[in-house]
C-alpha cells in the first residue's frame, strides 16, 4: 500500500513524497528509520488509468534488474553483507525506481526483515518468480549462486527478447509505410480518378471497384473508423487483463502456428531450469513444482504445474503427473521418468533445460530470416493489386480514344 507524507529532515527541511509499506505502521517505521519528523501520512489514491500511466513509467527494465542481481551476486561472493552490498549498489543504480526501491529495501532489511519480506514489498519491480527464488535460497543458505541464476535468466529473457524486438523493427517500418501509401492512394488518388471512369463508360475491374468504395467511405468516415478501432482494442486489452480473458489469451498464445510452439518450448525450458535449480538446492519436489510455476506468465500452464504439484504431494511421480496433463511433450516425460528411476531428476531437468534452450534459440532464428523474404512476398502481392487496381482502369481508358 502507497502512503503521501509530509515530513521534515534534521536541518529543517520540508519533504514530500509517497512511500510503500503493508500498514501505516509500518511506513510510520520505515519514515523514521530514515531520520525524518513526520508532519502527515495519508492513504495514496489515484485512478486506475493514471496507475497504469505512472506503473508504465516507473517500472524498471529486465536489464537493468539483470545488472543489479550479477552486481548483487558477485558482492555476497565477496562475504559482504547484505545491507552493505545493497548500499553499495544504491549508489551505483542509475534508474531512478530501483534506487529508490533499493534505498526501501535496505531501510527493511536494517528493521529486521528477511531479504525476501523486504523484496516482497516491491511487486512492481521483482516478480514472484524472483522474490520465491531469493525465499529458497534463504532456506538453503545458497543466496549467491540463486542470484548468479536469477542474472543469467533475466540475460537470456533480455536476449530473446532484443532478438525478436530487432528482428520486427524492420517488417513493422515496412508495413507502416505501405498502410500510409496504401491510404493515401485509396482515399486521394482513387477519389479524383472515379468521376473521369464514370464518365467515360470504362469497365472497371472488381477489385478496383471495392479500392473506390473503401477510399469513398474512408475519406468521409476515417474518424469513426479510427474511434471504433480504439474502442476495440482498448476493450480487447482490458478484457485480457480480466481472470477470464487472461486464460484465454495463453490459450491462444500457445495454440498459434510456429508461435505457439516457440511459446511451448520456453514455457518447457524455464519449468526445467527453475526446477532443477531449485531440487539441488534442497527444496522438495513438490514445492520447487510451485515456485518454478511462477517463472511461466502462462495461466493454463501455472494450472497444470499447481495440479502436477498436488499429485505429487499425493504420492504420484512428477512424470506421470504432467504425462496425464496433456500439456508437456512426451520426451520431457520421459526424461523425467528416467531421471526419477535413476535418482538424477535435477541433471535430466538440466538437459531438458538446455535441449528446449537451444530449440528455442534455433527456431527465433529461423523466423528472422523468414520474416523478411515473407514480408517481400506479401507487401509485392498487395502492392502489385493496388497498382493494377489503378493502372488497368487507365490502361482501358486509353484503349478508347
Amino acid at each position: 500500500m502507497k502512503y503521501n507524507y509530509q515530513a521534515r529532515t534534521k536541518d529543517g527541511e520540508l519533504q514530500v513524497g509517497t512511500v510503500d509499506a503493508a500498514s501505516r505502521e509500518a511506513a510510520l517505521n520505515i519514515l523514521s528509520g530514515h531520520d525524518l519528523y513526520i508532519l502527515s501520512l495519508e492513504t495514496f489514491k489515484e485512478s486506475d488509468l493514471l496507475n497504469r500511466v505512472l506503473q508504465f513509467f516507473r517500472r524498471v527494465q529486465r536489464k537493468d534488474l539483470m545488472v543489479f542481481s550479477r552486481q548483487f551476486a558477485t558482492l555476497l561472493s565477496a562475504k559482504i553483507s547484505l545491507s552493505t552490498g545493497l548500499k553499495t549498489l544504491y549508489n551505483q543504480t542509475q534508474n531512478l525506481t530501483l534506487k529508490e526501491t533499493i534505498n526501501e529495501v535496505v531501510s527493511d532489511i536494517d528493521a529486521g526483515l528477511s531479504l525476501s519480506q523486504a523484496l516482497e514489498r516491491h511487486p512492481h519491480v521483482f516478480s514472484e518468480f524472483y522474490i520465491n527464488m531469493v525465499r529458497s535460497a534463504e532456506v538453503t543458505g545458497r543466496i549467491e549462486s540463486v542470484m548468479d541464476f536469477l542474472a543469467d535468466y533475466l540475460e537470456k529473457e533480455v536476449a530473446l527478447v532484443s532478438r525478436v524486438r530487432n528482428a520486427l523493427i524492420y517488417p513493422v517500418v515496412v508495413i507502416v509505410l505501405f498502410v500510409v501509401v496504401a491510404g493515401l492512394m485509396v482515399t486521394l488518388v482513387l477519389p479524383q480518378l472515379a468521376p473521369i471512369f464514370q464518365e467515360s463508360g470504362v469497365s472497371l475491374p472488381t477489385f478496383t471497384m471495392a479500392l473506390m468504395s473503401v477510399g469513398t467511405f474512408m475519406a468521409q468516415w476515417w474518424w469513426a473508423v479510427v474511434v471504433v478501432l480504439l474502442v476495440f482494442v482498448f476493450l480487447l486489452f482490458d478484457y485480457f487483463r480480466t481472470p477470464e480473458g487472461r486464460v484465454v489469451y495463453d490459450e491462444l498464445s500457445v495454440k498459434l502456428p510456429v508461435l505457439g510452439g516457440l511459446s511451448q518450448k520456453v514455457i518447457i525450458a524455464r519449468f526445467a531450469e527453475a526446477t532443477s535449480i531449485l531440487i539441488k538446492g534442497g527444496i522438495p519436489i513438490t514445492q520447487a513444482i510451485e515456485i518454478a510455476s511462477h517463472t511461466i506468465d502462462n495461466a493454463v500452464y501455472k494450472d497444470v504445474l499447481h495440479e502436477a504439484a498436488e499429485k505429487v504431494r499425493a504420492g504420484e511421480l512428477m512424470s506421470e503427473a504432467l504425462e496425464k496433463s496433456g500439456a508437456f511433450p512426451a520426451l520431457v516425460c520421459q526424461l523425467l521418468a528416467v531421471g526419477e528411476s535413476t535418482g538424477r531428476l535435477e541433471e535430466l531437468l538440466s538437459r531438458i533445460a538446455a535441449y528446449y534452450t537451444r530449440e528455442v534459440d534455433d527456431l527465433v532464428s529461423n523466423l528472422v530470416e523468414l520474416i523478411q523474404p515473407a514480408l517481400i512476398i506479401v507487401i509485392g502481392i498487395f502492392v502489385g493489386v493496388l497498382f493494377a487496381s489503378i493502372l488497368l482502369p487507365i490502361y482501358n481508358l486509353a484503349q478508347m480514344f
